[in-house]
């Protein structure tokens, strides 16, 4: 394995190097030097000469270019004091107090009163440098502090999220080989539910200690910077490396290290962890991919579940050009604002409208329009999935209020709002502000939660879903029965609707034990005083089964198609007339 450099490559180094102030180039220092050193010069010429210069018929003394002059070197020094700190102060200081001496000879002994001016103004240029240099320095410290805030998790110490991304950058510029390390800790959430979150805090403290003194004593022999991204997420960057055995070592460490008993309040814990990496050059040669890629090695370790806790990225883990591609789309969308809507009816066994549920649309600029089953887990992964919801939560309700106003009818708008929007600590005042807004009936607003809720957050999930059903607004269970959620936490849960997915629609009539778990999830949804829509219901012989199993409502291509705001508009227009 290689050496360290000489050269210090500690964490706290690399942030200085990083995140250190940028100062001008030694080009602009050389060229302001040299015109107060001429400047200066010329001032020495022109003040001692007592010849007449005639410039566009006018007689002009030499001794009049000395204030000129002088000015141009005051400027001079000053910018060295401005852009150059300790090393610009000094040297224009050094010159000031170097001229001043000549100066006072001049008056007192040569009687050339003529330089008086130019020693006052010596004088306030050296103080005007000396209030340059001690504020640029107060200036500083206060922007040292705040870039070390800007690059540090306070909790852990650890360079974070964004100093990661710096340093990547940084290494891309350079050109430097290395190799980003995606790290998560497995089954953390179980320690923090049954430790609690104070234990769940101490125990990332403790590993980011070890961590992070292994890096700064160079432990590996390769250069290593350690971050916390978030919660259990850590992020290791890997350089002065000679080949792959040589990263594969390093990770070995960290890993050996994160597997080392740690007690906490007297009780012995056992942590593991899984690593995905991937390489520059080698595996991309752009930021954003190098993290998505080393993310994806990390994810396929989890999903695996296999003793092997390393893997590297391959082209083979996912599809990664088309989510590339589909991230991109999507940011442009919420760049450019083009994200629209579009609505599917929902109907009674009795084929009366009940309502719309709003569904989410890209327009990619080509004429193509992207649907949620392509972009929403993509949103999902790059974290802008509660962005998309809000744009498609407060656009179709400012609609639908419009629309209700206008017709009278009595129908509900659905939308759906993923985990993450749910649990923001503003979404219930979003909530009321589109309500207000939008002139909304609350009671003619669904908000659709998938069943993941009730796994993932059933605590903080129940308090929000509460505090809305207390508004007026109805809750539905979007895809009940592809997760795994208890009975008891749905028995707790104040929804109104249950969602039948559409992949157990589709083999009802194909297999008798999808006919059957139907059925029950109907009978579940009944019992616990739900009403329950089937979703993706698409020929006769499924609706007719749905009938006799007693299903409330349904939706699909059977009786409606997602429909334009227009569409729509004329479906409600003739429901209310008939």
């Amino acid at each position: 394995m290689v050496k360290r450099d000489k050269k210090s490559n500690s964490i706290p180094d690399t942030l200085a190097r990083i995140m250190g102030k940028r100062t001008a180039s030694k080009g602009l220092f050389v060229i302001l030097l040299v015109m107060y050193l001429a400047s200066t010069a010329i001032i020495s010429m022109s003040a001692s000469s007592y010849k007449v210069l005639n410039i566009a018929g006018s007689e002009i003394s030499v001794y009049a270019f000395a204030g000129v002059f002088s000015a141009i070197s005051n400027i001079a020094v000053m910018f060295m004091a401005v852009y150059f700190g300790k090393k610009g102060f000094f040297t224009s200081l050094f010159f000031l107090l170097l001229q001043f001496p000549m100066m006072v000879n001049g008056i007192i002994n040569h009687h050339n009163l003529q330089s008086l001016p130019g020693a006052f103004t010596n004088i306030l240029t050296i103080i005007a440098v000396i209030v340059i240099y001690v504020n640029n320095e107060k200036i500083d410290k206060f922007q040292q502090n705040i870039r070390e805030q800007a690059v540090t998790d306070m909790m852990t110490g650890l360079p974070n999220r964004f100093a990661s991304q710096e340093l990547v950058e940084t290494l891309l510029n350079d050109g430097e080989k290395f190799a980003v390390v995606s790290i998560d800790l497995d089954s953390f959430k179980s320690i923090n539910d049954t430790m609690g979150r104070d234990v769940g805090s101490k125990l990332i403290i403790k590993i980011a200690e070890k961590w992070k003194n292994s890096a700064n004593n160079g432990e590996t022999g390769t250069v290593d910077f350690i971050t916390r991204q978030c919660g259990d997420e850590f992020t290791l960057i890997i350089r002065g490396y000679e080949n792959d055995n040589d990263i594969l070592e390093t990770i070995k460490h960290y890993q050996s290290l994160l597997e080392e008993k740690v007690t906490i309040d007297g009780c012995d814990m056992f942590v593991r962890g899984s690593f995905g990496y991937a390489l520059y050059p080698d595996d991309a040669d752009i930021s954003d991919h190098l993290f998505t890629y080393a993310d994806a090695a990390m994810y396929e370790v989890k999903r695996m579940n296999s003793s092997e806790k390393v893997m590297r990225f391959s082209k083979e883990l996912m599809k990664i050009e088309r989510t590339l591609e589909i991230e991109r789309k999507l940011r442009k969308a919420l760049e450019d604002d083009t994200i629209f809507f579009e609505l599917q009816p929902q109907f009674d066994m009795a084929h009366r409208l009940r309502g719309f549920e709003s569904l989410a649309r890209i327009d990619d600029g080509n004429g193509n329009v992207l649907t949620p089953t392509e972009f929403i887990p993509v949103a999902e992964k790059v974290g802008l999935v509660d962005k998309v919801d809000t744009k498609v939560f407060r656009r179709s309700a400012e609609f639908f209020g419009e629309l209700i106003r206008k017709t009278g009818a009595r129908i509900t708008l659905s939308v759906n709002v993923s985990v993450r929007h749910l649990m923001k600590n503003d979404f219930l005042e979003e909530v009321r502000s589109i309500l207000k807004s939008s002139g909304l009936p609350p009671e003619q607003l669904e908000i659709e939660i998938t069943e993941s809720v009730l796994i993932e957050s059933a605590e903080k999930a129940l308090q929000c879903i509460t505090e809305i059903k207390e508004m007026g607004v109805k809750i539905a269970i979007d895809d009940f029965g592809t997760g795994y959620s208890s009975l008891s936490y749905l028995y707790s849960f104040p929804a109104d609707l249950l969602k039948v997915d559409k992949s157990f629609i589709d083999k009802m009539n194909t297999n008798e034990s999808s006919k059957q778990y139907v059925a029950a999830i109907i009978s579940i949804g009944h019992i616990m005083k739900f009403d329950v829509i089937s979703e993706g219901v698409e020929d006769e012989e499924q609706l007719d089964t749905l009938k006799d199993i007693g299903c409330d409502y349904i939706q699909g291509f059977i009786w409606g198609r997602p429909l334009s705001k227009e569409e729509a508009e004329k479906l409600v227009l003739s429901q209310v007339s008939a």
